[in-house]
């Protein structure tokens, strides 16, 4: 491991908002992010595989009567987007280090109100493992207030449409499209048009070399 991911891996260590898998702060937190954490009865939106973090922070910026928090495995990526809130003095953004197949680990019934997979892996070849497969589903259902909402933002074809086919079978679709930024209209109130121009890292490489991105939202009831 390189010189640079350990001084990150040691930064965020030492972070105040950032919790790592296992350890027993963390797991103490099951049930008591509000109360223990933000200290506020606020909503919590989950991003799961948040990368560096990019829309977790963009996010709390533009809502902070809502908590946030990131959630990814890679600790040189989430170190990003922590010191970034952590400068900005923010305190309605965490980061949360660990798998997302663990995540009712950290979260208890009902803590979540709203969850953002934002480019998930499509994992073309192991469909079991797309983070909106009955799986995960499954799991986010545990978390999630009753009507919660889950949100897509994808450059896939393939994962959006596999989304898609499962949304319409099992679950209550809110809002679909395949092309996002083509159908940004003018009518749309400018809050919300500046949320879906929060662009993470991933998304800007994608747009450069001409990928269209998918949005879907839905209940899983």
């Amino acid at each position: 491991m390189g010189k640079d991911k350990l001084s990150k891996f040691a930064a965020i260590k030492e972070y105040p908002h950032v919790f790592e898998h296992n350890e027993d702060e963390t797991l103490a937190l099951k049930g008591n992010w509000r109360k223990d954490f933000f200290k506020n009865d606020n909503p919590i939106v989950l991003e799961l595989g948040c990368g560096k973090g990019e829309y977790s922070v963009g996010l709390a910026k533009h809502f902070p009567n809502k908590n946030f928090i990131g959630c990814d495995i890679k600790g040189n990526r989430i170190y990003i987007g922590s010191k970034d809130s952590l400068e900005q003095g923010m305190t309605n953004v965490a980061f949360l280090r660990t798998r997302i197949d663990y995540i009712t680990d950290y979260f208890s019934e009902g803590e979540i109100d709203e969850i953002w997979l934002t480019f998930s892996d499509p994992q073309p070849k192991k469909p079991r493992k797309r983070l909106s497969s009955p799986l995960f589903i499954e799991r986010y259902r545990q978390i999630l207030k009753k009507g919660g909402i889950v949100h897509m933002k994808t450059d896939s074809n393939l994962l959006f449409e596999y989304t898609e086919e499962e949304i319409k079978e099992k679950y209550e679709l809110i809002e679909s499209t395949w092309d996002l930024y083509g159908d940004i209209t003018a009518d749309l109130d400018p809050l919300t048009r500046e949320i879906f121009h929060i662009k993470t890292h991933y998304e800007q490489l994608f747009t450069s070399r001409g990928s269209v991105i998918k949005y879907c939202k839905f209940r899983i009831g």
